[in-house]
């Protein structure tokens, strides 16, 4: 992977704000989760034009080649602006799986089309345990073909292409499957979240075709890197929600003064700065040790993975507390923000789980 000067990671970035700002307002957003893609195809055509969907996809198949770096720049403009999008399923999680794999073929023929945002892959990583982990994969293959179930899969509904997980024999492979073909069944799952799309897919006896290489070793370096997308999307997130709190708690006026004068609120303003400026510092670590190839590398994603989670949680939860009563509304923002983080929260790992793998990494 390459790595941009810091004046181009800026300037993408400030590309990626410029649009989000006019594509993904909060009208725009709450127009798009309401539709059945959950996501707005002339929006994500812009992000291709960008080299956004191509970003971490190599340049001999048409994307940028670019790192961790530059994902977490990107995402932290995308949390900020609650962008809609299916860019952690296809433009992350299946195109670092598929360039993790040794499969020259599947790469030539897969990644030109998600780098230019026509081809949207999805990847099949867990069953309903949820755990995102080699022990939860709930698909097993026979003879490429594929019985059980995946579950908590980005945007599977909106995908042209499934890479599944399955269990072979003793070992673990990766199947290429379509999502029409027969033994396929899709169906939407409730979030929380109403920005995030997620499906539950029942394989029975779905034909597939097998990916060469080594599958959970790919895997787990995917769910790595996707990790520091997420957190840079937490940190920008958080930094956003503290921005609109301490604009309303300077322009909100109580007994004659604005609120942001009062003694409470101001320590839980700074408790907030402290918790979203911790978040992009860990962000923005765990995402230069892994383009370093560090080897503390893991224990900073994992790091990453539960303090920015953690932060973005009590950041849109105490927002809701300083704007009082208006924000209890679904027509608020910060309701918005609240449930991206709790669902945030949750994807690839809860906290606690990350936190029980930092202590591991340091040795504990």
């Amino acid at each position: 992977m390459a790595t941009l000067l810091a004046e181009e990671r800026t300037a993408l970035q400030d590309a990626v704000i410029r649009l989000l700002a006019d594509r993904s307002a909060e009208a725009d957003v709450r127009r798009t989760m309401e539709t059945l893609e959950g996501y707005d195809p002339a929006l994500w055509a812009q992000l291709a034009d960008m080299g956004v969907t191509g970003l971490l996809v190599e340049e001999a198949f048409g994307g940028a080649g670019a790192g961790p770096l530059e994902l977490e720049a990107v995402m932290e403009a995308a949390g900020a602006a609650l962008l809609c999008s299916p860019l952690l399923a296809s433009g992350v999680l299946a195109v670092l799986l598929l360039q993790g794999l040794d499969d020259a073929e599947a790469r030539g023929r897969l990644l030109p089309g998600i780098a230019a945002g026509t081809t949207l892959a999805t990847v099949a990583l867990t069953g309903d345990s949820g755990t995102w982990t080699e022990d939860g994969v709930a698909v097993t293959a026979s003879s490429d073909n594929l019985s059980g179930i995946a579950s908590y899969v980005l945007h599977a509904q909106n995908a042209h292409v499934l890479l599944v997980l399955a269990r072979d024999g003793d070992g673990m492979a990766v199947f290429e499957v379509d999502p029409n073909a027969a033994g396929v069944a899709i169906s939407a799952l409730p979030t929380f979240d109403h920005t995030l799309r997620m499906g539950r897919i029942v394989f029975d006896g779905a034909p597939g075709r097998r990916l060469a290489g080594a599958a959970w070793p790919a895997a787990r370096a995917a769910i790595d890197l996707a990790l520091v997308g997420l957190a840079g999307e937490q940190a920008g997130g958080s930094r956003r929600v503290l921005d609109f709190t301490i604009d309303y708690a300077k322009s909100r006026f109580q007994f004659g003064r604005a609120i942001g004068s009062f003694q409470a609120i101001k320590h839980m303003a700074a408790d907030l700065l402290l918790e979203t400026e911790s978040a992009i510092s860990a962000a923005r670590n765990a995402a230069a040790r892994l383009a370093e190839g560090a080897p503390d590398a893991d224990a900073a994603v994992s790091l990453a993975a539960f303090a920015c989670a953690d932060a973005f949680v009590k950041t849109t939860a105490d927002a809701v507390q300083m704007h009082g009563g208006i924000a209890f509304t679904w027509t608020h923002p910060a309701h918005l923000y609240l449930r991206r983080a709790r669902a945030d929260a949750q994807l690839f790992g809860s906290p606690a789980v990350h936190r029980e793998r930092y202590l591991k990494a340091l040795g504990a």
